[in-house]
């Protein structure tokens, strides 16, 4: 069968429309357009799918091959026009058939989406788990989805047909018919089957006017397995919130651990090391030294870094709620345990904790602590399910562990235990060429914080840093200079400054000393000025200046007496 041989005369709106229409229409072929607008809509759609285009409608309408010329110009001199011209073979469509052309076409496209959405809705209802029976406004059952068989047994074709106030007379389809009202959690047993179900079931509402309902039902025992899960998702859902809200990672790195100081360097060249095994580490030092900071660092810098960071203060947690912390409680295990609460070591779990104040644990809990560290076991308080974990520890204390064992304080097994890799961090007083490196770091941060803009230290202000042994350490020298930086405006800090809020700086009375001779006297100086300035270059530099001597001078008096000097 030959295709028609179509022409469109108009290409705006409507004869876009036509055009579009008929382009996808396999019987027709489109031998051309015309429009005076050469950038009218349908004319640009033409002439990018190939068809001839033209602004002049008398050259289109005088072709040979053409059977029939849609006129979409809206204008009747143009019609008139083209039956005068064309040739005597074609037909001219007036107008308003191309509207209805337009309008059957339409219908079609309409009708195809309506197919589409039919095979849509049915793919889905068919792969629905629950079932679904529909019935018009006098009971007869329309459709029934594959999932009413699976659950009923009924075949599609032994239920379709049927009324279901015969089929089902107590059911919830039947009941919305009879009402008219929703029907929510409704258990019968289905008609014709022996399955028990819990239904939810509508009307089918069209202009106002019931045309039939629909339900919706699972087997009973589907329900209740559904709910059971639900209970169980919930208390997982609650673990894990709780767990959320708890979990932290590591703050710091070995970057942030500030100072060149000979000691400090050895121990972050052990910590590094540490860092990259499973090993557990052992922090020693007094109490704001930095202890917590390498906590951070070492799981910073080990393979655990993307699993949590876990801290847990032996010492600021009571003894009676030590073990619950630590390793969690089951629902139930004590009055007001409502639910299961996950312990800091199941929080930890493929990552690290750290224990701070170590040395500040019962002995009872000292027991069960060695039992995790040996076996990476344990169980909830109330609860005999034993729960493994993947940690690695690190412990922190300020106390002797050694004399805490020898007064029966501390378990000497669980000792060893945590002792793998021991780090004693120095005091700030052995590393006072630090301060310098501190102090500015500190200036920096506290002037984003407090608005400030300090510059430094004078150099009278340094003098008294380094006169004071800082038996608080990092931590009170921090405490010292933001309280100095929070009540000052002054850009430079002086020795004023720094005076009046620390009291140990204040001058204190002269005492008798025996006479000794001067050359003693000289060693015992130097001595107590190497000691408080430190060995680096910049410390016997001050030691020097303090001294009231040149630098050469401390250099050649330590160089005679080197072994007396540093007998301390």
């Amino acid at each position: 069968m030959s295709r028609l041989r179509v022409a469109i005369v108009g290409g705006g709106t409507e004869g876009y429309s036509v055009y579009r229409n008929l382009r996808a229409m396999k019987e027709v072929a489109l031998i051309g357009m015309a429009d005076p607008d050469p950038s009218a809509q349908g004319l640009q759609a033409a002439k990018k799918d190939g068809i001839y285009t033209t602004t002049n409608y008398k050259e289109l309408a005088k072709k040979q091959d053409i059977d029939v010329i849609i006129d979409a110009s809206g204008s009747a001199d143009i019609q008139l026009e083209l039956n005068r011209i064309k040739n005597p073979k074609t037909a001219v469509v007036e107008a308003r058939v191309a509207g209805l052309l337009n309008t059957i076409l339409r219908e079609k496209e309409e009708l195809l989406e309506f197919k589409k959405i039919q095979g849509e809705l049915s793919a889905v209802l068919n792969s629905v788990q629950e079932a679904i029976e529909v019935a018009d406004n006098q009971g007869i059952i329309k459709y029934v989805n594959p999932g009413f068989t699976r659950i009923t047994g009924i075949s599609e074709q032994e239920r379709i047909g049927q009324n279901i106030y015969e089929a089902s007379p107590d059911g919830a389809l039947a009941t919305v018919l009879k009402t008219g009202k929703n029907v929510f959690g409704y258990r019968t047993m289905v008609g014709g089957s022996n399955a028990e179900v819990v239904s939810n079931a509508a009307p089918i509402m069209v202009d106002g006017r019931m045309e039939g309902a629909v339900v919706v039902f699972q087997h009973f025992t589907d329900v209740m397995k559904l709910m059971d899960e639900l209970r169980r998702s919930t208390s997982l859902i609650e673990n894990l919130s709780d767990k959320f809200g708890q979990v932290t990672t590591s703050k710091y790195s070995f970057e942030d651990i500030l100072g060149n100081s000979q000691d400090l360097r050895k121990c972050n060249q052990l910590a590094e090391r540490a860092a990259r095994s499973n090993s557990t580490v052992l922090l020693l030092g007094e109490s704001g030294t930095g202890k917590e900071l390498f906590a951070h660092a070492i799981h910073n810098s080990s393979p655990r870094r993307e699993k949590p960071f876990i801290k847990v203060n032996c010492a600021a947690i009571p003894e009676t709620l030590l073990e619950s912390e630590f390793f969690g409680y089951a629902k139930g295990a004590f009055t007001g345990a409502i639910k299961s609460k996950i312990g800091k070591f199941e929080l930890a779990h493929g990552g690290t904790i750290f224990l701070d104040e170590i040395g500040d644990m019962n002995l009872n809990l000292q027991g069960k602590l060695l039992r995790v560290l040996q076996e990476m076991e344990f169980e909830r308080v109330g609860g005999n399910q034993t729960i493994k974990v993947d940690v690695r520890v690190v412990a922190a204390t300020n106390r002797n562990l050694r004399d805490h064992i020898r007064q029966g304080n501390f378990r000497e097994d669980l000792y060893y235990r945590l002792n793998v890799v021991e780090i004693t961090i120095p005091p700030l007083r052995v590393r006072k060429e630090d301060l310098p490196l501190l102090v500015n770091n500190l200036i920096i941060n506290l002037n984003r914080k407090l608005g400030k803009k300090v510059k430094g230290l004078s150099k009278d202000a340094e003098e008294v840093l380094y006169s004071y042994d800082w038996p608080g350490n990092v931590r009170e020298l921090e405490n010292v200079i933001e309280r100095v930086m929070v009540t000052v405006d002054d850009e430079i800090l002086t020795k004023k400054n720094m005076v009046q809020h620390v009291s140990q700086f204040k001058n204190t009375p002269e005492r008798d000393v025996d006479l000794i001779p001067i050359d003693q006297m000289e060693q015992i100086l130097i001595k107590k000025a190497m000691a408080k300035y430190g060995s680096s270059v910049e410390g016997k530099r001050r030691a020097a200046q303090a001294l009231n001597i040149s630098l050469a001078t401390l250099y050649n008096k330590l160089k005679k007496s080197r072994s007396e000097y540093f007998s301390n």
